[in-house]
């Protein structure tokens, strides 16, 4: 596999955990944090604005899985794609917490 494979795979889980917490906080009707909101990522979005953001990061995780070729074959791309997974989920928790007090 080419670098790039790899690099898909991380990003492949990074934005896949993305879509989580936008997508799950815009079908419960709820305002969060996107990159649209004023300012952006730290003030409210509305849900819809949030189901679409976080549909959009799970079409690009899903052909970032795909161009990652990610299979047991390669444990690697296994151990990538949770790892980006991993430091999105990380960098979002610290993030978001923040979220409530503004």
């Amino acid at each position: 596999m080419e670098w790039y494979n790899y690099l898909a795979c991380f990003f492949a889980g990074a934005f896949l955990a993305n879509f989580v917490p936008h997508f799950i906080h815009g079908v419960s009707g709820n305002k969060f944090p996107s990159p649209f909101s004023k300012p952006p990522g730290i003030g409210l979005s509305s849900a819809p604005i949030n189901v679409i953001w976080g549909l959009v990061n799970l079409i690009v995780g899903f052909l970032l899985f795909n161009a990652g070729n990610i299979s047991t074959i390669q444990p690697l791309t296994w151990i990538l794609f949770f790892a980006g997974a991993a430091v999105m989920s990380i960098m979002l928790s610290v993030n978001f917490q923040k979220k409530d007090k503004e």
